[in-house]
């Protein structure tokens, strides 16, 4: 909801006048502001209200609204097209007017030069008076067409510009009614839609008019070529005829290639999204190379399709250049075999040319672009119409009343019966037959294990769960705090404000409500610092309190939490249950998931949910009496230990002290024992870095070395000189042909007119010409052009095709090595923007526009040179227009370099939006502020749309000034061939004006070529960038530090002088840590906010590079390779993470582990049962983000992997925060017994989970404080973990010493047994009688399962540790 970049600069082009948008003076204060400086954001004209994103996405609403209603009466299916027709097509018939005008042109003006050749002809009667005249003629149609033809195509592309902001501006809206949400489709899906598939209306509407101009201009030129060759003619149409169907057909395939390709670019960019989103799991798993191999395989699919589509585009492009050539070849041969010599005279050759030309360029050049266009667009079409017709909730928000007059007495929720299910396709509903009923002034607290449906109650409530049976009724505006709290990168504010009013006493009231108040004041900008894309600045306790929050500035009428206590450290829990659900909220309709019973006994009324069915409905106390046990509520079956957070001593006793003292212990240290991402608080978001200047010949010079190399480049230019040449002879054959013809057809005049005139013999010398000769030459030089031409398109497709994705790949892999702080400061939009944007310019529009352009410019050059040959004359105005063109297009690109990197910079914040819109999906529609979220969309769509309009209208500025340097070099070489006439003959006039009139049309083309050319780069430019970005360490070891195979066998931990500091010129984090940590040990990790805890585990897997010495088994991990460190490390994070694919390739992507070991750890997570229910078992598909299981499963499944990896250390980062007490007693049960051998180190969340570890690791400001058993620590006088303890309160605080004393004396206790038996052992030596004891210290050894290797047994000897006898006996003897 960021409002920053709105600013004022009204469009020049509304006070405009016609002449001004003729010519596009308009945009001359632009081009010399852009000349003089690099244009920044604030300086592109704002949009005009015809091209609002707001006010054309309401019009195509209103379309499309009347389409699905004509469909639900009966009358057929909705149709996209008439929606879009009615809203475009009177518009864009109007511009038709101007095509006709320029095409009636280009027919009159050959017709002009047939005249102007007559002049030169032996004989003739044209007068040089009526030669200039024709010079004249020729010279204004140039004019003419410099005049018609940019008007026309600017509005065209404007018409494109505005479809696809239409179309992407409902889309959105659709996006926000979806009703099976990203179950039906994919994030990569939908940015695929708004991105690349939309991009087609702007070029794919240029040329449709042509389908109704081209058979009346066909029809015309038909009929003049007719009255030169007669019967000659049809053979060329006949040609064109079978020509244009070819181009057809050739157009349905690229159209069905295209729908294949963008199905495998929606399937590669939603990986990607994918990838990106959890790259710091990814590297933590050592998961680069299985989702590397995955990538490769969706681009390999992906360029195969390309690589069709770009075969066709080559034999389509040489139909473009051949056809016209082919059919000049069989009327001209037609011609001579049956009209005899002399009929092929220049003054009709050149007539008739040009205009076969024109003809042949339409009917199948600018035809195949319209087909090929269309085809394109119609897939597009298709695919919006497919996703607008997908399911839709019945209204946008909870159904209800929603007005704002309603009573706060009046308000409620009514669950009547109800019955759900998320997937069809389960028998077990989600939800089934549940009834609760919440008034006003009510609290309903809802309880179950993991997977019961508590979520998916709150989610039936806001209609976003479909309801098979029964009904939710709900009077009220409602508000809701989501289990996985959603954080959009902004600023703190704009998160919890949400676009609402900023009231600054309700704002301050709802952050100390929510205990963020004293935390705000340590950030760096208070209440306006931006967070991180993802919330990646804020703790998990941060983001769920900012959540609530959130919820409370709504000031809604009733209340849905999901949740929101787990998150939090217990005195923060009790603070917000005091003063947020039963104070702040206390008057209003609350429905509370929670997983935390102490607070239970304080409800009104209790659900209790298990697997979808309500097993209980009541008071705390009518519960307790019916003999529910609410412990083993959240229990799994079989668990033997209770938890100690749900004992009845906690359920009846809540820790009860003052607000006062409460607030002072919050005060002192918020949040203390909980921040993931604590030690980058205030780090901002970094604005998108853009390049300056002209983009580098070294980029070019990448480009082509990624998809050629030497060999290969030089026979790339080869073939293009060659297909040049043959272009060039090909004419100047036609040329010398014709002169040949008009001199044969000369002499026989003159012998027939002196034969007439009564002379028996002539002297008239009748030159002879070997026709056939002739024939068979000018047909070998259009096989070379045939063959030249197709061999230069596909070679060029290919460099081009494999540039694409060698650079694809470049950037991948620099993108999976690069650092974490990489992605902790680009929001996934931006980074997903060079993928998608940036590498669809390059497989789509960067090949086709770079080998135009190098078309372009080889005709241009051919062009001037022949002209200039004919006529040397031309080269004196040749140097001028020359110098001035090149001058022009230098002022130009500066400033259009500007604009287009512009583009792409306003661009990313649609897909940010975008992005984080999909991800708060359903916290969006809850809140009801959907308009605000569409208006914020529509407001990034204007933004880009602002640089996208310069875009367009500079290009046409560009254009309009070469056309008329091009009309004046037309009339140049008229005049100056009429002025020469005495040394040209009418074959050369013909081929030098021919070349001339086709450069009116060539250079302009091929100079805005040149410079889109050089926009498109920047695509590569920014492709580029990505792919040399700075790498972490070698993922292998070298030779010389290669460690063992076996490694590590104990886990033992030694961290001397370390440091660490996330770049260069930032603070220390870490600072001067030394510590040990014996193997399979247990060690606690506790510190404030910002104190180092998570930048410890970042340093132990070297995510950033700390400096110091750290060894594990005597290794220095530093000198080692970051896979070789990383897979023998396990890590339970915090924030669950799974991809898209199936459970087995989520738990096993390398496939090292057998089924058998997959369900046996699937059976240790208590999760075989649900995997088991799925349709395909371990083969069933994870949906995207992991959204088709609860929370806490995907919790287990991240302990699952843990114990598939089975390593001898284990990092647990806050793995219990956002899980109920159940789960969080199984991974501490399940850590104890199948992590009994394993170096475990966990950063505590809850205190209770860690105060029977061996040692706690105390951390403060980057420095250790403190690190000793925790019963020592707590008793320690002005102790830091002590005050941390006492801040809980006094009840926990007294839990957490009981705890704490039990595990240190149980530890005591029997370090002096043994350190007794060891004494036992030496006497008995001494008296040779040990065998017994040893039998009886073995079978206790074996009952407490310790073992130990031989090289620590001094150590262990001297602290009495569990060890077998028989190795005691060892050790001493």
């Amino acid at each position: 909801m960021d409002e920053s970049s709105k600013h004022f600069n009204p469009n020049p082009i509304l006070k405009a006048n016609p002449i001004s948008k003729l010519f596009f003076w308009w945009l001359n204060p632009l081009f010399r502001k852009g000349y003089a400086r690099q244009l920044e954001v604030d300086d592109l004209y704002n949009v005009v209200a015809e091209d609002q994103s707001d006010t054309l996405g309401d019009k195509l609403e209103k379309e499309w609204a009347k389409e699905v209603k004509k469909s639900g009466a009966g009358r057929g299916k909705p149709s996209l097209f008439w929606a879009l027709f009615r809203m475009f097509g009177l518009e864009y018939i109007l511009f038709g007017l101007l095509l006709l005008c320029e095409e009636a042109t280009k027919v009159v003006q050959p017709l002009l030069l047939g005249g102007l050749i007559r002049y030169f002809t032996p004989g003739s009667e044209v007068t040089k008076a009526e030669s200039l005249l024709y010079a004249g003629g020729v010279s204004l149609c140039a004019l003419i067409l410099a005049i018609s033809h940019h008007p026309f195509f600017f509005g065209v592309q404007r018409i494109g510009m505005k479809m696809r902001l239409a179309c992407c501006s409902v889309m959105y809206r659709k996006v926000l009614r979806l009703s099976e949400g990203l179950a039906v489709t994919t994030k990569g899906q939908i940015v695929n839609l708004m991105s690349n598939d939309v991009k087609r209306f702007d070029r794919g509407l240029m040329y449709l008019h042509y389908l109704w101009v081209g058979p009346l201009q066909a029809i015309a030129i038909l009929v003049i070529v007719w009255r030169e060759f007669g019967l000659s003619t049809l053979a060329g149409f006949v040609v064109l005829l079978l020509l244009v169907p070819v181009q057809g057909w050739m157009g349905k395939l690229i159209s069905k290639f295209s729908q294949k390709t963008a199905r495998r670019t929606d399937e590669r960019v939603r990986l990607m999204n994918e990838i990106i989103a959890g790259m710091r799991v990814i590297k933590m798993y050592c998961w680069e190379k299985p989702f590397g191999d995955l990538v490769k395989k969706v681009r390999r699919e992906e360029i195969v399709m390309i690589w069709k589509k770009r075969i066709l585009s080559a034999i389509s492009t040489c139909n473009w250049v051949v056809g016209p050539r082919l059919m000049y070849f069989v009327v001209i041969v037609t011609t001579a075999l049956v009209q005899g010599p002399g009929s092929l005279r220049a003054s009709v050759m050149y007539v008739v040319v040009p205009l076969l030309f024109v003809l042949a360029q339409v009917m199948m050049g600018v035809i195949n672009l319209t087909i090929e266009g269309m085809q394109e667009v119609r897939v597009t079409v298709n695919r919006i119409y497919n996703f607008l017709l997908l399911n839709e909730l019945p209204c946008t928000r909870c159904s209800g009343s929603n007005e704002q007059n309603v009573m706060p007495a009046e308000c409620k929720v009514i669950i009547d019966n109800v019955s759900a299910k998320w997937n069809q396709e389960l028998e077990q509903p989600t939800l089934k037959n549940v009834s609760a009923k919440v008034e006003a002034g009510k609290l309903l607290a809802v309880i179950g294990p993991i997977g019961a449906g508590k979520s998916s109650l709150l989610m039936a409530v806001l209609r976003e769960l479909s309801i098979s049976h029964g009904d939710v009724s709900v009077i009220g505006r409602v508000a809701y705090a989501s289990q996985l709290p959603w954080v959009f990168s902004a600023t703190l504010r704009q998160n919890i404000t949400l676009g609402n009013k900023y009231e600054i006493e309700k704002f301050e009231r709802i952050l100390e409500a929510c205990a963020l108040d004293e935390e705000i004041k340590n950030m760096p900008n208070r209440d306006l610092t931006l967070i991180g894309d993802r919330g990646v600045s804020l703790s998990g306790g941060q983001k769920a309190r900012l959540s609530l929050a959130r919820a409370l500035y709504m000031d809604a009428d009733v209340y849905l939490l999901d949740d929101p206590l787990s998150a939090v450290d217990t005195a923060v829990g009790r603070h917000i249950f005091q003063r947020v659900v039963q104070g702040y909220l206390k008057k209003k309709p609350r429905i509370l998931v929670t997983h935390q019973l102490q607070f239970v006994k304080e409800a009104d009324q209790i659900v209790i949910i298990e697997e979808g069915e309500m097993i209980g409905k009541g008071t705390f106390h009518e519960l307790s009496n019916s003999g529910i046990d609410f412990s083993s509520l959240l229990k799994h079956k079989g668990d033997k230990s209770d938890d100690p957070q749900s004992t009845p001593h906690d359920l009846m006793n809540e820790g009860a002290c003052s607000g006062h003292s409460l607030h002072e212990s919050i005060r002192d240290s918020l949040d203390s024992i909980g921040a993931k991402r604590d030690d980058k608080e205030g780090q901002l978001l970094k604005e998108e870095e853009r390049h300056e200047g002209t983009v580098g010949f070294n980029v070019y010079i990448a480009y082509f070395k990624a998809g050629a190399g030497l060999l290969k480049f030089l026979l790339l230019v080869f073939l293009c000189l060659a297909a040049q040449g043959s272009f060039i002879i090909f004419d100047w054959w036609l040329s010398n042909w014709s002169n040949l013809e008009e001199a044969l057809y000369a002499a026989i005049e003159k012998h027939a007119s002196l034969v007439a005139e009564g002379y028996n013999a002539t002297n008239v010398t009748i030159p002879t010409m070997d026709t056939n000769f002739n024939i068979a030459v000018f047909g070998g030089i259009l096989g070379a052009v045939f063959l030249f031409g197709i061999l230069r398109a596909l070679m060029f497709f290919k460099v081009a095709v494999d540039a694409s994705q060698t650079l694809h790949k470049t950037m991948f892999n620099s993108i999976l090595r690069s650092h974490m702080q990489f992605f902790d400061n680009n929001p996934v939009g931006r980074i997903l923007n060079r993928f998608s944007k940036d590498i669809g310019n390059m497989d789509d529009i960067l090949p086709i526009t770079f080998f135009d352009f190098t078309q372009c410019a080889l005709l241009i050059l051919g062009s001037v040179g022949v002209a200039g040959v004919v006529n040397p004359w031309v080269f004196l105005i040749v140097g001028p227009l020359t110098m001035l063109s090149v001058v022009i297009r230098r002022y130009y690109i500066r400033t259009s370099r500007h604009i287009k990197r512009l583009e792409g910079t306003t661009r990313s914040p649609v897909f940010t939006h975008l992005s984080a819109s999909l991800q708060g999906l359903h916290t969006i529609r809850a809140f009801g502020v959907q308009e605000k979220f569409i208006e914020e969309f529509d407001a990034h769509q204007d933004m880009h749309t602002e640089s996208w309009f310069l875009c367009l209208t500079s290009s046409r500025w560009l254009a309009t000034r070469l056309d008329w340097l091009c009309a004046l070099f037309v009339t140049a070489v008229s005049f100056s061939c009429v002025l020469s006439a005495d040394s040209l003959n009418a074959g050369l006039v013909g081929l030098s004006m021919t070349y001339a009139m086709t450069l009116m049309s060539m250079f302009q083309w091929g100079v805005k070529q040149s410079a889109e050319v050089e926009n498109q780069m920047i695509s590569v430019e920014r492709v580029l960038d990505y792919t040399m970005l700075p790498s972490e360490a070698a993922l292998d070891s070298s030779d010389d530090h290669k460690p063992h195979p076996s490694w590590p066998q104990n886990g033992e931990i030694s961290v001397k002088k370390a440091c660490l500091k996330y770049y260069p010129e930032a603070p220390t984090v870490l600072k001067n840590l030394s510590f040990a940590i014996k193997a399979r040990e247990k060690i606690g990790i506790v510190g404030r906010t910002g104190s180092g805890k998570s930048s410890l585990i970042e340093m132990f897997f070297r995510l950033v590079e700390p400096t110091g010495q750290i060894t594990i088994d005597d290794v220095n991990v530093l000198e080692i390779g970051l896979h070789e460190l990383r897979k023998n490390i396990s890590i339970i994070p915090q924030d669950p993470v799974l991809f898209t694919g199936s459970v087995r390739r989520n738990l096993d992507p390398f496939r090292n582990h057998s089924d058998d070991a997959l369900w046996e750890a699937l059976g240790e997570v208590q999760l075989k049962p649900a995997i088991e229910e799925l349709p395909k078992s371990l083969d069933a598909e994870v949906s995207e983000g992991g959204v088709n299981f609860s929370v806490g499963q995907r919790q287990l499944i991240c302990l699952a992997r843990a114990i598939l990896r089975n390593n001898k250390i284990l990092m647990i980062d806050e793995a219990t925060a956002n899980v109920d007490l159940r789960t969080d007693a199984l991974i501490q049960r399940t850590i104890r017994d199948k992590f009994m051998d394993c170096t475990v180190l966990t950063i505590a969340h809850r205190l209770r989970t860690i105060m029977d570890s061996d040692r706690l690791l105390v951390l403060e400001d980057g420095k250790i404080v403190e690190f000793d058993a925790p019963y020592l620590l707590v008793t320690k006088p002005d102790g830091v973990f002590k005050r941390l303890v006492e801040q809980t309160g006094k009840e926990e605080t007294a839990f957490l010493v009981r705890e704490a004393r039990n595990a240190f004396e149980t530890r005591n206790n029997t370090s002096e047994r043994r350190v007794a038996n060891l004494r036992e052992i030496y006497r008995r030596i001494s008296e040779h009688d040990v065998s017994n004891l040893i039998e009886e210290e073995d079978k206790q050894a074996e009952e407490n399962g310790n073992n130990v290797d031989d090289d620590e047994t001094g150590q262990l000897l001297d602290q009495g540790e569990k060890v077998p006898m028989r190795e005691k006996c060892k050790i001493i003897s």
